[in-house]
C-alpha cells in the first residue's frame, strides 16, 4: 500500500491539460487532494497534450523535465492527476528512479488517513487491494512469459500465484465481512421503516460543507474541516425538524468527479444508507466556479448506486462568502427545490427546515394492490425500505402498505406500466 501519511515526503505533482474531457482532470482540486494527504508539494508541472502517451502517458521531453525536478527537489515521489496503467506506471518509475502513483492511489492514500470505524477501514483496505491486485499481477508477467529457464524455474511463477491467492483470499475475506456490515444495515433501515421515520442523506462533491451542516441540525460533533475527504464513515443522528416532527439525518462520504470505481465498490455498505433514504439533501458550494460539473458528478454516483429515484433538495451552502441572501426556491408542484443558506453563521437554517418540513408532510400510508406481474417494482419497494406491511391476495398478486410521497409512488407504479394503480390511505394501527 502506499504511505503517505508521513508528512516528510516531497511531492513533484504532474498535471497535464488534455483536449478531451474523458483524460481531463481539476487542477486546483489535485492541489488541494495533495495537501489533504499530508505530502509537500516540491513542484507541480504542468503541459498540454493531445492524448496520452501509451508507454509513459506524457512525452519523452516532459518525463526529462519531471526527472530533472524529481533530482533537484529531492523528493520522494511524482504524482499524476490522472488514472494511469500498470504498464505506465512501472515506465515511469524505472525511468525516473522513484515511486510513482496515480489520481487513484493518491485518493486510496487519503480513505486509508481518514476511515476511524471497522468498517470504514475494511472498505479501504478492499478498494486499495483490488487496485493493487492488477499492478502487482501485471508486474510480475515478465515471469509468466519465461515458463521456465535458468533461475526463473518455480519460483517465479509459484510466488505469482501466491500472491495472486492471498490477495484474492484477504478480498474473498473482507467482502464476507461487508456483507455482514451490509445486512446488519438493511436490519436497521427495516427497524427505522417500522417506526415511520423518515430518513434524509446528505449528499454532495467533498469539501462543500455536508459535516457542518450536520452538525449545525443535529448538534453533532462531527469532523468538519476544509480539506477534501474530511470525513469517510457515515453517521445518523435523530432529531425533531418540529417538536412532533422525528427525522433521522445521515451524514455520508463526499463525491468527486471520475471517482475510481474500485471506491464505489467498496463503499457500497455505506453508500447503502444514501439508497434507503426517503430524501436526498445534496449540499453545494455556492461559491464554486465549477459547482455545475459537480452537481453532474454527485448525481452520476447517485444514479451508479441506484439511488437516482429519491427526491432531491438542492442546498447552496456558504452564502456568507459572497454575501447572498438567503432564500428558498418552490417547484411548480409547490414541493422545495433549492434552499440558500449558510451552515457556517445559520442564515436560512430555517429555511431548510421548513422545506425539509413540507417533504415530511407529503409522506403518507399507502395501500395500494399489485398484480402478480409487478414482482419487479414489488421488490424495488422492499429494496428501498418503503414497505410498512404485505399479505397475498386470492390471485397470486399482493396487497401492500407503502410509507412515501404521493407523487413518487404514482411514478414508480407508472415507470412499471402500472397506470392505472389506485392508491389508498392507510391507517396504522394504534
Amino acid at each position: 500500500m502506499n504511505d503517505l501519511s508521513a508528512g516528510s515526503e516531497r511531492a513533484v505533482l504532474v498535471h497535464i491539460n488534455f483536449r478531451s474531457t474523458q483524460f481531463n482532470e481539476d487542477l486546483d482540486e489535485f492541489t488541494e487532494l495533495a495537501a489533504s494527504s499530508g505530502v509537500h508539494a516540491a513542484v507541480t508541472i504542468t503541459c498540454s497534450k493531445n492524448v496520452p502517451n501509451a508507454r509513459f502517458f506524457i512525452g519523452e521531453g516532459k518525463l526529462l523535465e519531471i526527472k530533472q525536478a524529481v533530482g533537484q527537489q529531492n523528493a520522494d515521489i511524482v504524482i499524476f492527476n490522472h488514472e494511469i496503467t500498470p504498464a505506465q506506471e512501472r515506465n515511469l518509475e524505472r525511468e525516473l528512479e522513484c515511486r510513482v502513483i496515480d489520481r487513484v492511489g493518491l485518493i486510496l492514500d487519503i480513505f486509508a488517513q481518514r476511515a476511524r470505524s471497522y468498517e470504514g477501514k475494511l472498505q479501504v483496505e478492499l478498494a486499495q487491494l483490488q487496485h493493487l491486485s492488477t499492478r502487482l499481477i501485471r508486474g510480475w508477467t515478465h515471469l509468466e512469459r519465461q515458463k521456465g529457464g535458468i533461475g526463473l524455474r518455480g519460483p517465479g511463477e509459484s510466488q505469482l500465484e501466491t500472491d495472486r491467492r492471498l490477495i484474492g483470499k484477504r478480498i474473498k475475506t473482507i467482502n464476507a465481512r461487508l456483507d455482514k456490515v451490509r445486512s446488519q444495515r438493511q436490519q436497521g433501515a427495516k427497524k427505522r421503516t417500522k417506526s415511520d421515520i423518515p430518513v434524509i442523506s446528505l449528499v454532495g462533491y467533498t469539501n462543500a460543507g455536508k459535516s457542518s451542516l450536520f452538525n449545525h441540525l443535529t448538534g453533532a460533533t462531527v469532523y468538519a474541516a476544509d480539506k477534501l475527504f474530511a470525513t469517510l464513515d457515515p453517521t445518523l443522528r435523530r432529531m425533531n425538524i418540529l417538536p412532533d416532527v422525528p427525522v433521522i439525518i445521515a451524514d455520508t462520504v463526499g463525491f468527486i468527479r471520475h471517482i475510481p470505481h474500485d471506491l464505489i465498490e467498496a463503499f457500497h455498505a455505506t453508500l447503502e444508507e444514501t439508497r434507503q433514504a426517503d430524501l436526498l439533501l445534496h449540499i453545494i458550494d455556492a461559491n464554486d466556479g465549477l459547482r455545475h460539473a459537480h452537481i453532474e458528478q454527485v448525481n452520476q454516483v447517485i444514479q451508479q448506486i441506484g439511488a437516482a429515484h429519491i427526491p432531491q433538495i438542492e442546498v447552496y451552502n456558504k452564502i456568507d462568502l459572497q454575501e447572498f441572501p438567503p432564500r428558498m426556491e418552490v417547484a411548480g408542484n409547490g414541493q422545495p427545490q433549492r434552499v440558500w443558506l449558510s451552515a457556517k453563521t445559520g442564515a436560512g437554517m430555517e429555511l431548510l427546515r421548513d422545506a425539509v418540513c413540507r417533504f415530511v408532510s407529503a409522506r403518507q400510508r399507502h395501500r395500494l394492490q399489485l398484480p402478480a406481474s409487478a414482482g419487479k417494482l414489488r421488490a424495488h419497494l422492499f429494496n428501498i425500505g418503503a414497505v410498512y406491511n404485505e399479505q397475498l391476495d386470492n390471485e397470486g398478486g399482493w396487497i401492500m402498505e407503502v410509507n412515501m410521497e404521493t407523487p413518487r409512488l404514482h411514478r414508480l407504479c407508472a415507470e412499471s406500466g402500472l397506470k392505472d394503480v389506485e392508491l389508498q390511505p392507510a391507517h396504522p394501527a394504534h
